[in-house]
């Protein structure tokens, strides 16, 4: 089945969540207008369908290739990428003073999980490119930003994040890449650096690479690091000594080349220091917290492919007469199970979309100077990040599973989601370092100013789903999550063993991620009553009691997980873990 954008839903999100009025009425968006971003997520789901979309299983089945230093992307994909920079997509969200259109990153961010939806291999390039210009228009010389922002900006060239090393995954730290300084300002970059997404490829004339090493007598650990913005191709004209030197054989995302990138092999390698020497993880956490935003919109984009893709197939396969009643074969959508699992999918992925849709904009307002608004984006990014990503594994697997055996049979199209969708939960931190990260410092953050505002909110809305006569029921099952959430972070707040906050740390991000997705979708039911389409408002309203009387009860055993401590975790030696 063709991939169709969900244009609807995402305007309807982009303004009851993301407050897409708000932002346009703030000088840096100012160029939001309704009419613009209408326009903007029309043609460029027609650009995600008609473009990116035929080549996700042309992709999947060629893969990049690596000959001789050369990657050679499958069939199609030049052509395809030029489209995309032609047409000025790149510079969407980027501010007007770097040549792009100034538009707000939540907008940005919908355009992006089209395409992801379409061709998430594929759409791991602008990913990347896109942290590269938010790093370079933070903390870059004017010299550099004058050489090379307005090219990543334009499309003409794209980015790359290169941090682990084969010895220094998680703990970046550890890392062994070295910079020498040349008299002429440049420096020498000598290393090598593994799991390099769309380090090497022939789609665009230049690639900028983004490298963290460290510089002569640096101290150890993550205070020694510097950034350092490395070109495959130096202003001259001549290529610099760098290259691909491998490329992973991955589960998924195939098209998506996944470098080894060896630099300095001949002790040429030049690069420029960005920002302060020592100040690298800064600068790189700068395009992380980017890329972080986005891969949980992955998990989105991948969520909305797949119940897509199941809902179409579910529509048309007949089998079996339902339980209970007749003899003759109905469509299995008529299934009370399969209806279930298909609600399911429909209500996680509206929940994360508008998860990540806040979180966007919440970034948006950081931007614009609002302090709250940067506590928000803080609080959340490792939230969307892992939670959206798990969402986006386990639709896609419910995706497989209402296709039953064909869904195990890649002819159909449904493994490939799963397949791509798995990656996400591990890269740009994975989904345990995330929790660790909510537990250990976001909840703290100001003195927990953020997480207690945001429940806040949750509480407010409890007293608007009061007044509507068929919304109310959602108000216990919130209720009891809200309650659940709020006491659970005290504990953990409060915890003073170490390692009872880190065991309760994955079950935490998850009620939180249940009790915030719950809460949003609350919010969409309630502004529905003023859509114009009456049965998009009906499908928000019962999605919403879905999510609440069906998913939200879990929040409460997550709850009971999360505050039982570390201790039996370690009741077991280690050597009776294995197998006796």
């Amino acid at each position: 089945m063709p991939y169709t954008a969900p244009t609807t839903e995402q305007r309807f999100v982009l303004d009851v969540i993301a407050d897409l009025p708000g932002l346009a009425a703030l000088p840096a968006y100012a160029n939001a207008t309704p009419d613009l971003v209408e326009a903007i997520l029309g043609e460029s789901g027609k650009m995600a369908a008609q473009v990116f979309e035929p080549l996700n299983k042309v992709g999947d089945k060629a893969h990049a290739t690596l000959a001789d230093g050369v990657v050679t992307l499958p069939p199609g994909f030049v052509d395809a990428y030029a489209q995309y920079r032609d047409s000025g997509w790149a510079g969407l969200g980027v501010a007007e003073a770097h040549g792009g259109q100034g538009l707000p990153f939540a907008v940005a961010v919908a355009v992006q999980e089209q395409i992801t939806s379409a061709n998430m291999a594929f759409a791991l390039c602008m990913m990347l490119s896109q942290g590269a210009i938010e790093a370079l228009a933070a903390h870059a010389s004017p010299e550099l930003q004058a050489t090379y922002l307005s090219k990543l900006v334009s499309g003409e060239w794209t980015g790359t994040m290169n941090l682990t090393e084969p010895g220094a995954g998680s703990d970046v730290g550890a890392l062994k890449s070295r910079a020498e300084p040349v008299a002429d300002g440049s420096w020498r970059i000598k290393g090598t650096k593994i799991y390099i997404t769309w380090g090497e490829h022939e789609a665009a004339e230049n690639i900028v690479h983004l490298v963290l090493a460290r510089t002569p007598d640096s101290p150890p650990g993550t205070k020694g690091i510097s950034l350092f913005l490395v070109p495959k191709i130096l202003p001259d004209g001549r290529r610099n000594d760098l290259k691909c030197v491998g490329l992973e054989h991955k589960l998924g995302i195939h098209a998506s080349p996944t470098c080894t990138m060896s630099f300095g092999d001949h002790d040429d390698c030049v690069g420029w220091m960005v920002g302060n020497e020592g100040g690298g993880m800064r600068a790189m956490f700068t395009m992380m917290n980017n890329a972080r935003v986005q891969v949980g919109l992955q998990g989105v984009a991948i969520a909305e492919a797949a119940t897509q893709h199941a809902l179409d197939y579910a529509r048309s396969r007949v089998q079996s007469a339902k339980f209970g009643g007749g003899r003759d074969a109905v469509r299995i959508i008529e299934h009370a199970d399969v209806r279930r699992t298909i609600m399911t999918m429909r209500a996680l992925t509206e929940a994360a979309r508008a998860l990540v849709y806040l979180n966007a904009a919440a970034v948006d307002r950081a931007h614009s100077g609002d302090a709250d608004g940067a506590g928000l984006a803080d609080l959340l990014t490792p939230i969307s990040k892992a939670w959206a990503t798990d969402i986006g594994v386990e639709v896609a697997s419910m995706g497989v599973q209402v296709f039953g055996g064909m869904g195990y049979v890649e002819e159909t199209g449904a493994a490939q989601f799963l397949r791509d969708a798995r990656i996400a939960p591990i890269y740009e931190g994975t989904n345990g370092i995330q929790a660790m990260d909510l537990v250990g410092r976001k909840l703290h953050q100001d003195g927990g100013t953020h997480w207690k505002t945001l429940l806040g909110e949750v509480r407010a809305t409890l007293s608007d789903l009061d007044e509507d006569a068929e919304l109310k029921l959602i108000t216990p099952w919130l209720q009891d999550a809200l309650d659940a959430a709020q006491t659970t972070s005290l504990w953990l707040a409060s915890a003073n063993n170490p390692d009872d906050v880190a065991a309760g740390a994955t079950p935490y991000l998850r009620l939180m991620g249940l009790t915030l997705g719950g809460w949003l979708l609350a919010k969409q039911a309630l502004a529905s009553r003023a859509h114009p389409d009456p049965n998009f408002a009906a499908a928000k309203r019962t999605t919403a009691r879905f999510f609440a009387e069906q998913l939200l009860p879990q929040v409460q055993a997550l709850s009971a997980s999360a505050m039982r401590g570390a201790a039996l975790f370690y009741a077991i030696p280690e050597d009776g873990l294995a197998a006796a």
